[in-house]
């Protein structure tokens, strides 16, 4: 299973998103999860609206320097998939997916040959697309509501599974990580947690260094 650090690796809310959580995230051998949006011709990582001096999308992938790990590219905005296309291909970065977007830009970016999740949870029972997405975010907004046979299925399928943890949604890990030990397919790099606590998951599932 591949761990990816929700909005970079950061140790207080203050470094959601910024360079310093970026930074560590890699550092650490972590892929990441962050949000994508254009402002002025640039695409940059912002969750909520960008007001100006947010970091480019650019920078965060000259921080990765050429490392290729995971990113999870969440699209908070229409219209971004040229642009982000250019920008993975200048750097070289094939080792990504976008996901959360709206229905029409999923079916564009799927013409556009981008790497797309499509949604699955608890809210989004029917993935949309499931056939033509390389996987799913699966997200469990109210509940950890599937099974280790479930994510299994997916995963045999030929889908990647991308699991969100439910620390995200402020809740705690114990049933979801457990039902994450009990897939067989658990080892696969077709598996991926995003999580608040990278480091916690990596001890927990893979003990202490």
């Amino acid at each position: 299973m591949i761990i990816l650090s929700h909005r970079g690796y950061w140790k207080n809310t203050l470094e959601r998103n910024q360079r310093l959580a970026f930074e560590r995230s890699f550092k650490a051998g972590f892929g990441t999860e962050t949000d994508l949006r254009d402002m002025s011709g640039k695409i940059v990582i912002s969750h909520g609206m960008p007001h100006g001096g947010e970091i480019l999308f650019d920078e965060v992938l000259q921080i990765m320097d050429g490392r290729n790990l995971p990113l999870a590219l969440n699209i908070k905005a229409d219209g971004q998939a040229d642009a982000i296309l250019e920008l993975l291909t200048k750097y070289n970065h094939t080792n990504y997916f976008t996901f959360d977007m709206s229905i029409p830009d999923l079916i564009f970016q799927i013409k556009r040959g981008v790497r797309v999740f499509t949604g699955f949870s608890d809210v989004l029972p029917t993935p949309v697309l499931l056939d033509s997405a390389a996987g799913v975010w699966l997200d469990c907004f109210y509940s950890d509501w599937y099974d280790a046979e479930m994510i299994d299925n997916l995963i045999n399928g030929g889908k990647f599974v991308c699991v969100v943890s439910s620390d995200l949604h402020k809740r705690a890990t114990d049933k979801q990580w457990g039902i994450i030990k009990h897939c067989e397919n658990f080892n696969s790099e077709k598996f991926l947690l995003c999580t608040d606590y990278p480091e916690k998951a990596k001890e927990y599932f893979y003990g202490k260094d």
